[in-house]
């Protein structure tokens, strides 16, 4: 490498390529490592970066890969991260994706699903979907049918479906056996008085009843003698442990509200912790698999299994996955649906897999994501962008490509008469698309402001034009002979155009988790009349601009959505 502004402009090159715009950040560290003494002036050396970052934005994607030809690169394979199950043996391990259908789900149930899946997978075991609706007042069909379509669209495959509400009884039989066993015990207290003996480290009255009494407590509770909330079936844990997940925690509580699988048939529901272990002795779950922030319930989990007499599976934990700015659970999502903070649960700015389907993510993108993490409890905040970068790499080889100019500006080119075609992919064999074009183009408002009256340049693919004169709202220029030229700006015929608007989406969520009123951005114009052709979810690249996915047809207007 010659100098410095050479290492500059190589890394400037690739970061842009493969990111869609290169971030100084990520630049800095590898010209550093080429050019140590850079660090000394790192105010120069962060305004030359900032300088070439400027230039290179201006390129288009083809005009980037050609200048990167002039430069080495040592490409890093990224190794497949395998999936390995302590104690696992081939053909035998059963794991589950057991979500609440309580909500729609997003990135981090990804995530969730595909370990499990993939983890079966892996030993030749099966995965089993089960649906853990243990929650009459939260729980739809709605969310269960959103949740097993969002599956399907990411391609995973399960082996069973089930519904814990339809396992009730069985439920039931296990709680009578720890409540025989001592194991369990029916609370009458008040609420704030328990939680504050709780605190203090004290049992209630309740806790040292004969277990007569609690068998004959636990039947008001089924038989409706008691009204909601009046009674609630506790473990017999340790009121003194450091855990607090093992101070006497729910296993069983009344809710009068209506199931939407069930109706009225029962009233006394179970509470997580006492559902899942019922639930996967009852499949032979081998490995069940959850994020790092139930591992306090393990100890619980696992000593409800020791009481029932049954053999313990595998619990595996991993790490959450948190989006920087983005609302990756239920808590955050909820209330931004509704207070319509946002159109709905596919809302393009949400990371809800309805919301990455409608922006344009495609499954696989969605997968290689989630499980470039692997079976890790190490927590990290990877920013959207990651995924943004997977979903380009995928994208580029297989989406055609058409111009959009945004806030166009006239352009009149004298004697401009032609019929061009131009490839739907510089480099793939996706077809052809004509275009015919009179004296008046369209051209953005940006490359507009951009041109200076003499300069000559090329409207992509059709021909070199010298600027005469700028004007308020119009631009006009002469036709040159075809030579190369530096600066490509992409065009629309004025005369064979579409209206068009990209919905562009930001990040939703400030630092402080608050919502950022400026998380959408609309950016209008036109589009060449070919896409009036583009189904309705198809993803193109607007040249220079991004790829977007194809959201409405309208009568006078094609709405896209930015995807990446």
């Amino acid at each position: 490498m010659d100098n410095l502004e050479e290492s500059v402009r190589k890394h400037v090159l690739k970061n842009a390529y493969d990111y869609g715009k290169a971030n100084p950040g990520s630049v800095i560290g590898k010209v550093i490592a080429e050019y140590p003494n850079a660090k000394r002036d790192m105010k120069t050396t962060m305004a030359l970066i900032n300088k070439v970052i400027a230039e290179v934005s201006l390129l288009s994607k083809e005009e980037i890969e050609e200048q990167m030809k002039h430069y080495s690169y040592v490409e890093k394979k990224e190794k497949e991260k395998e999936i390995t199950l302590p104690g696992a043996q081939h053909g035998a391990v059963v794991t589950r994706f057991a979500p609440e259908p309580n909500g729609y789900p997003h990135i981090g149930h990804a995530k969730a699903v595909w370990l499990s899946y993939e983890g079966a997978r892996a030993y030749d075991g099966r995965m089993v979907l089960r649906f853990d609706d243990t929650n009459p007042e939260k729980e739809s069909q709605e969310y269960v049918d959103a949740i097993r379509e969002d599956l399907k669209w990411l391609g995973v495959k399960w082996d069973k479906e089930s519904y814990t509400s339809d396992n009730i009884p069985k439920i039931y039989e296990a709680a009578e056996k720890l409540l025989k066993f001592g194991k369990a015990y029916v609370c009458t207290c008040d609420v704030e008085k328990l939680r504050e003996l709780r605190t203090k480290g004290k049992a209630c009255n309740c806790r040292g009843l004969e277990m007569s009494e609690h068998i004959e407590r636990w039947k008001k509770m089924l038989n409706g003698d008691y009204a909601e909330g009046k009674a609630i079936l506790r473990y017999m844990g340790d009121i003194n442990s450091l855990n607090t997940a093992m101070r006497d925690p729910t296993l069983a509580r009344i809710i009068e509200a209506k199931h939407y699988r069930q109706g009225d048939k029962y009233r006394v529901w179970p509470s997580y912790d006492m559902s899942i272990v019922v639930m996967d002795f009852l499949e032979g779950i081998t490995h069940p698999m959850r994020s790092k922030e139930y591992e306090l319930r393990d100890e619980l989990y696992y000593s409800l299994f020791d009481d029932l007499g049954w053999k313990r599976p595998t619990m595996v934990e991993f790490s959450r996955l948190s989006i920087k700015n983005a609302p990756v659970s239920k808590r955050l999502l909820k209330p931004l649906v509704e207070e319509k903070k946002v159109s709905g649960w596919d809302d393009p700015r949400l990371p809800t897999i309805a919301g990455l389907r409608r922006r344009g993510i495609l499954p696989t993108a969605v997968k290689n994501f989630v499980l470039s993490f692997g079976i890790s409890k190490v927590e990290s905040e990877p920013s959207l962008e990651l995924l943004l970068a997977e979903n380009r790499k995928l994208l580029d080889p297989m989406a055609k490509h058409y111009f959009f100019v945004k806030d166009p500006i006239l352009l009149r080119v004298k004697n401009l008469r032609k019929r061009v075609k131009i490839r739907l992919h510089p480099k793939e064999d996706l077809g052809l698309r004509e275009l015919e074009v009179e004296e008046d183009v369209l051209i953005s408002g940006d490359d507009a402001k951009g041109l200076k009256e003499g300069e000559v340049f090329r409207l992509k693919d059709l021909c070199n034009v010298k600027l005469l004169k700028k004007h308020k709202n119009k631009l006009d220029g002469e036709l040159m002979e075809d030579k190369i030229v530096p600066k490509k700006i992409q065009w629309v015929p004025d005369k064979h155009k579409i209206r068009c608007k990209v919905i562009i989406p930001h990040e939703l969520l400030n630092e402080k988790e608050e919502y950022n009123p400026k998380s959408l951005e609309i950016a209008e114009g036109y589009c060449e009349n070919g896409c009036a052709d583009l189904k309705l979810e198809e993803v193109i690249q607007f040249e220079r601009f991004g790829f977007c996915r194809l959201d409405k047809i309208k009568e006078k207007e094609l709405e896209f959505i930015f995807s990446c």
